[in-house]
């Protein structure tokens, strides 16, 4: 287990002289330390070089607690969930737990008001552990597995979401008799929208839901309401991740719409909930685009509003489930430089983390910002790549990013935006261990999540 701190690095070389390198784009001339805007609204910028976030030095926290280390602000989380309710007063919005999940954020997450999605027995049951009310959550997924179902039924979740033919059968046989299971029915709409194909989850061709086209909708409606365990309450879908524009919630409110006008045409049902699923998509780097809840929460009410007075229904109960959009921009990921080397092309600055703490860049080609802390720099941004410590080459964590020339091991780098699907999506690569969560709020900073160890590498091992 690597845990560095700068006691490791008891002197450090200055930087080598670096061959002449291509001119960065304007974009990108000045190192990141520049522009706090993708960062917590807490954070701040010390004269000394010295970067805070709730009033804790980030330099401090890898002191403290090693590196990596993942720095969650507490009130930042608070706040998101705040604005989530704000904008949406007469929806549920229920936390996506797939972004990031543990104990405490759970409870943050039910003390704000918010409810719950989760996608595994695992989640479910933590979520529980922390106290989160079972009738407040929904369980997702395309595959869920015997024990998902039986946990979900167990606790009495709020809603399990249907995603294939075969689970209606499943689900019903599995309720007790003289009880009912609320489900819903996850709709394919045939809209593709993410930041990247392999996040697109609303269009044709991929493994979740019931497609609209084909007929599947339709029938899954039908088998459900046929059984007298189940009691089909609304229609869900989820178009994907990253979205940072409002139109295709609107096509899917038309489209949904119109299948719950054929559900009462046909079977004199009328569904009362329309979940949409979240995918709302944040800035991780200055300028970039970002989806602003008020805007759609404004857009899809009126445009729900309109589709159903066009087909006669009343409005129904609006969920949504954003994820990335409330924990997303409140992590920062700390790292420790350990190497530094120079090419033609560009300089390689080779970090005590990588791919085993957030395999997004790996998967989905993701664009960071990172900066050094710790020091103040005058020396001038050259073009860098941020690399990861493991045995592949596309182990690389921010790709032609300005970063002061004079950096050099020892250094701490922080990347913004790293409270979802990092730690959530880790692995043990390498052996390993995934880094730990430090939750910071006025001035103060807690370890939520400790530190995988070697020791507990190993006491899983048991083939000896």
């Amino acid at each position: 287990m690597t845990v560095t701190s700068l006691r490791s690095f008891p002197s450090l070389p200055s930087h080598p002289s670096l061959p002449s390198l291509p001119s960065l784009p304007s974009s990108a001339r000045r190192p990141a330390d520049d522009d706090l805007s993708v960062w917590p609204a807490s954070a701040e910028d010390r004269p000394d070089g010295r970067l805070s976030v709730a009033g804790v030095a980030l330099d401090g926290i890898a002191e403290q607690y090693g590196t990596p280390v993942y720095v969650l602000d507490e009130d930042e989380v608070r706040r998101r969930c705040r604005a989530y309710r704000d904008a949406f007063p007469e929806a549920e919005v229920h936390y996506a737990a797939k972004a990031f999940l543990c104990r405490a954020l759970a409870r943050w997450v039910e003390e704000e008001g918010l409810g719950l999605d989760v996608c595994s027995a695992g989640e479910l049951e933590l979520a529980v552990a922390a106290g989160f009310p079972a009738e407040r959550i929904l369980l997702h997924g395309n595959a869920k597995s015997p024990e998902d179902l039986r946990a979900a039924l167990r606790l009495k979740v709020g809603r399990i979401v249907i995603d294939s033919p075969a689970e209606i059968a499943r689900i019903a046989a599995a309720v007790p008799p003289g009880a009912e299971q609320r489900v819903m029915l996850r709709i394919t709409p045939g809209i593709g929208a993410g930041g990247h194909a392999k996040i697109r989850t609303g269009s044709e061709g991929q493994k979740f839901g019931l497609s609209l086209r084909d007929g599947h909708a339709q029938h899954a409606v039908s088998r459900v309401l046929g059984q007298p365990r189940l009691r089909l309450t609304g229609l869900h879908c989820h178009l994907g991740s990253q979205i940072t524009g409002v139109k295709p919630y609107l096509s899917a409110v038309r489209r949904l719409v119109g299948l719950m006008a054929r559900t009462r045409d046909l079977y004199g049902v009328v569904l009362p909930e329309l979940d949409l699923g979240g995918g709302h998509g944040v800035a991780y780097r200055p300028g970039d685009p970002v989806l602003d809840p008020t805007a759609l929460a404004h857009r899809v009410r009126a445009e729900l509003i309109e589709s159903c007075a066009g087909a006669g229904l009343p409005v129904p109960r609006l969920i949504i489930e954003p994820g990335r959009a409330v924990v997303g921009p409140a992590g920062v990921a700390v790292y420790r430089v350990l190497a530094v080397k120079a090419t033609a092309a560009r300089v390689f600055v080779a970090v005590d983390g990588g791919m085993s703490d957030n395999p997004r860049p790996a998967l989905y080609g993701v664009r960071y910002a990172p900066r050094l802390i710790g020091r103040r720099s005058v020396a001038e941004p050259v073009r860098t790549t941020v690399a990861g410590r493991h045995c592949e080459a596309g182990d690389v964590l921010a790709e032609d990013v300005a970063l002061p020339g004079d950096v050099r091991p020892g250094d701490l780098l922080a990347v913004p935006v790293a409270g979802a699907y990092h730690l959530s999506m880790a692995s043990s690569y390498n052996l390993v261990g995934r880094p730990p969560v430090v939750a910071v709020s006025e001035g103060t900073s807690r370890l939520l999540v400790r530190r995988e160890t070697l020791a507990d590498l190993r006491a899983r091992d048991v083939g000896v």
